[in-house]
């Protein structure tokens, strides 16, 4: 191309067509499909403000736990392996929280990712901090991947209604955390 070509106004306005004409089209195909954001499913991953995915887990100890069963109550879902330092420090303050609070709706449920642990290494970790809260068993990590897990501990706090109200990644949390959480959502919740 010549000097005399690029000084043309003419054929600036040519360039400047093309490139509206390829960057609209670029635009239309990469595009993300409107059924992927709107037909009313889950969000891309569990927050603040959207329903928590429902799901099926076995209970250490038989018989299975399904979230949707537990609507009409707080929930607290605590993903844990018994190699967490972090998930050992706080597992004693949620048991005295789910104590203190179940008798007014509160039901702690603890997934082990057992994909990741060991089933007899889960089983001693219960005994030794003595959890009476239902305890289920993420075997193939199905849960965990539709909860986009992070990092354990993590933590889901569930109103009535079964909205997530809060989110804890990492840890541990304190317990004044915990209950001011939980105390929330139950004073909130009709």
């Amino acid at each position: 191309m010549s000097n005399k070509w690029l000084q043309s106004q003419r054929n600036w306005y040519a360039i400047i067509a093309l490139v509206i004409i390829i960057g609209s089209g670029w635009i239309f195909i990469s595009r993300v499909p409107a059924r992927t954001t709107t037909d009313g499913g889950p969000p891309p991953s569990p927050r603040e403000g959207f329903s928590a995915p429902t799901f099926s887990l076995d209970q250490m100890g038989g018989g299975t736990l399904e979230l949707s069963e537990l609507r009409g109550q707080v929930v607290m879902i605590n993903f844990w392996a018994s190699w967490c330092p972090p998930c050992r420090e706080e597992m004693p303050a949620i048991q005295r929280v789910y104590e203190e609070f179940k008798d007014q709706g509160l039901v702690v449920v603890g997934i082990n990712t057992t994909y990741q642990d060991h089933e007899r290494d889960a089983i001693a970790f219960v005994e030794e901090f003595m959890l009476t809260f239902p305890i289920v068993m993420d075997w193939d990590g199905a849960v965990s991947d539709r909860y986009q897990l992070r990092g354990l501990p993590s933590t889901y706090f569930i109103d009535r209604q079964g909205v997530i109200g809060s989110v804890v990644v990492g840890g541990p949390m304190s317990e004044a955390l915990i209950r001011s959480t939980v105390e929330n959502l139950i004073t909130k919740s009709p």
